[in-house]
């Protein structure tokens, strides 16, 4: 295998969530600078999943006029579009228009919506073009877009951003009118630092990785050692002549072959055509609920589960479940297993990590062993164990879906956002418009 090819792949995977990602772990130096406040988390939600349109428009494309969307020109426009809108944000995150009497970050707002439709349409369309690709260079792609969340909170970790300072603050009480008859009382006040450097230069970093994906996608379209890696065929994984004739069939092809012999088990009809009816759906189903879970319910009360143990642990969980999911893709490098079965065991296991989590969550701002080191040390551990396994659930159905074809891919892709909707949908109204999580204090949790 080519190492070449391996760096591409993952420089490419990194492209597909860092705007995003980014977006995310900047929150709390981009927050007391709009008149939006911490209302802006929920307004990313929507926008997100408003986004989705693209991934929609390609998935029906696929299904209905197959062969007529260039998919390599999608990407390099995606991409191309990603690009332009963090560098845009650099400039004008912060400026406001009056809308109905109100000041709104409409320019903000506006950008980060571009930035959810690039990243929603690369599940539906980088997937698909890692085809032209040996099957070795889809887990190296999945490394990557690991690494798509792990390298801007790193970043994010160097500039400081959430680092908080707890300082004694005192509060003067009278109760009489005599000012002699007062008390004070003393108390911690959170107080975040200065960031090492701006917000601006945070969005041109994000702006130079999108650039470096797309010089990615440029040279595994181009590069010669690169076209020595390619696959026996464009869209399916048997040595066949790349000809529109076989491209049309092989997105023409349904995903179930409905039109068998009464003897024979219904099997899918793309692919290798291994795996039956409820196998194909078992596995959809898994990738939607490990999605849903992994990168929409549990994040949006990571918060809730770790803050109060600290501040320290609430990063030091961030950033370890960021690595885990990189960890992961690497495992599956060498561990590249396809059972069925223990892809069902694994979900349950990080499934029930994922319970431990939200229950922390729901007892916030005093979960279990709140006082006591072990806590947070557990809830850490958890944290990691939990992405890690759910990763690797991933990467294992993308393998498998990889043998299946190019339209299993394309799925794929879709499911992965159907299930982030549909966690979206369901944690929305809990965490914002029913208000049932506490957040605790890093510096003032008081619990029995």
């Amino acid at each position: 295998m080519s190492l070449l090819t391996h760096l591409l792949a993952v420089l490419f995977g990194m492209g597909s969530w860092v705007s995003i990602n980014g977006l995310w772990v900047e929150l709390p130096l981009i927050v007391p600078e709009i008149p939006e406040g911490w209302f802006l988390p929920s307004y990313l939600s929507v926008l997100i999943q408003m986004a989705n349109v693209g991934p929609l428009f390609v998935t029906l494309m696929h299904r209905f006029r197959p062969g007529a969307l260039n998919e390599a020109a999608v990407v390099y426009a995606i991409i191309s579009l990603g690009t332009v809108s963090t560098f845009l944000l650099g400039f004008f995150w912060k400026e406001t228009v009056v809308v109905a009497g109100v000041h709104r970050s409409v320019a903000l707002l506006v950008l980060t919506f571009f930035l959810a439709a690039v990243d929603c349409t690369s599940s539906v369309t980088f997937l698909p073009f890692m085809m032209r690709l040996k099957p070795q260079y889809l887990t190296t792609y999945y490394i990557g877009e690991g690494m798509s969340g792990l390298l801007p909170a790193l970043v994010a970790l160097i500039q400081g951003v959430g680092v908080v300072r707890c300082v004694n603050s005192t509060q003067t009480l009278n109760h009489t009118l005599n000012a002699s008859n007062s008390s004070s009382t003393f108390d911690l006040q959170a107080q975040y630092q200065p960031a090492n450097f701006s917000a601006e230069v945070f969005f041109f970093f994000l702006s130079a990785m999108m650039l470096v994906c797309l010089v990615a996608f440029l040279l595994l379209n181009y590069h010669p050692s690169v076209a020595l890696e390619h696959s026996g065929s464009r869209y399916t994984n048997r040595a066949k002549p790349r000809t529109p004739k076989n491209r049309n069939w092989a997105e023409q092809k349904p995903m179930m072959d409905l039109y068998r012999a009464p003897n024979q088990k219904p099997r899918s009809s793309f692919g290798s055509g291994s795996y039956s009816w409820p196998q194909v759906v078992y596995i959809f189903l898994i990738l939607a609920w490990v999605n849903a879970l992994s990168n929409v319910v549990l994040p949006s009360v990571q918060s809730y589960s770790c803050l109060p143990y600290g501040n320290n642990i609430y990063h030091l969980s961030a950033t370890l479940a960021a690595v885990s999911n990189p960890l992961a893709c690497f495992i599956a490098m060498f561990l590249p297993i396809r059972s069925l079965l223990l892809m069902g065991a694994l979900t349950v296991g990080g499934s029930g990590l994922g319970a431990y989590i939200m229950f922390m969550a729901a007892l916030s701002p005093c979960p279990l062993l709140v006082n006591d080191v072990t806590g947070g040390v557990i809830i850490v551990v958890v944290w990691l164990l939990f992405i890690l396994t759910l990763s690797y659930v991933k990467v294992m159905i993308g393998i498998i879906l990889r043998d299946e074809g190019h339209s299993a891919l394309v799925w794929c892709g879709a499911v992965v956002q159907l299930g982030s909707l549909l966690g979206a949908v369901t944690m929305f109204p809990l965490v914002s418009v029913y208000g049932l999580f506490s957040s605790g204090d890093p510096c003032n949790t008081k619990c029995p």
